[in-house]
């Protein structure tokens, strides 16, 4: 299942087996802003979470954005994944 941008709710979405698990954001000028992370409860503990923050953050490095992760999630997600630190705004 892709990861799919959803500009009119300023989240980034995967639908996985009906359900719809949700990365909200805040875009000002070239910097994203994660503030949000939520996986509907019947999804927990597959990695859809992981699988969402990945595409959400390929998503952004194509759009050559900078992160400000504000969302535990996410934050969590770049510490332990070394590829997408150089996405931290500074």
């Amino acid at each position: 299942m892709p990861v799919v941008q959803n500009n009119g709710k300023s989240r980034f979405e995967l639908e996985v087996e009906g359900h719809t698990a949700i990365a909200a954001y805040t875009l000002a000028g070239d910097v994203i802003t994660f503030t949000h992370t939520e996986v509907p409860k019947e999804l927990g503990g597959k990695g859809v979470g992981s699988q969402l923050a990945k595409g959400a953050l390929d998503s952004v490095r194509a759009q050559k954005l900078r992160v400000i992760p504000r969302c535990p999630f996410i934050k969590a997600y770049i510490e332990k994944n070394a590829e997408y630190q150089d996405l931290l705004a500074h």
